[in-house]
């Protein structure tokens, strides 16, 4: 994993800055300069008129007495859009622009939390639903009764 991270760190900045070259070469520097502020701008406006929105659903599920965990992952994937527009460069302005899609984040979503129940490490139990779920290992399982000892039980025994 931490791999990964080392790859992204290096290779997103040696790409943005490729990217730079090539299209300032190719438009010119203030063209290029003039694209990078224009898409920060637009990008922030887009943001916070769908960060308000899913705002205010999450207030309306919350009301309604539901958890509102569409609206939560949405408002994830606006402050890393933000943060990706915000930071100068093409490559990071595609991705940014690309978590504004409500559809494609609908699909991020959905796959995400497939991803997550298939794993095997997390556990989602509903309110008033029955409470079981699948294992991965072939552990043992055991079913017992519990019953609560006090003092006076165990000195009548004596």
């Amino acid at each position: 994993m931490s791999i990964w991270i080392l790859a992204i760190f290096i290779g997103v900045p040696l790409m943005e800055i490729m990217l730079f070259i090539k299209i300032g070469a190719y438009i010119g520097l203030w063209y290029t300069l003039a694209i990078v502020v224009i898409t920060a701008i637009i990008g922030t406006a887009l943001i916070r008129r769908q960060g308000l929105q899913t705002l205010n659903r999450a207030q309306h599920e919350m009301q309604s007495q539901r958890l509102p965990v569409q609206e939560l992952f949405e408002g994830i994937c606006l402050i890393i859009s933000g943060v990706l527009l915000l930071t100068p460069g093409f490559l990071t302005d595609l991705f940014g622009f690309m978590l504004l899609v409500p559809p494609l984040r609908r699909v991020l979503g959905h796959y995400l939390w497939k991803t997550l129940q298939n794993s095997g490490t997390t556990r989602f139990v509903m309110p008033g639903q029955a409470n079981h779920y699948s294992r991965n290992d072939d552990g043992p399982i055991i079913d017992a009764e519990a019953k609560n000892i006090s003092e006076e039980d165990e000195k009548g025994k004596e």
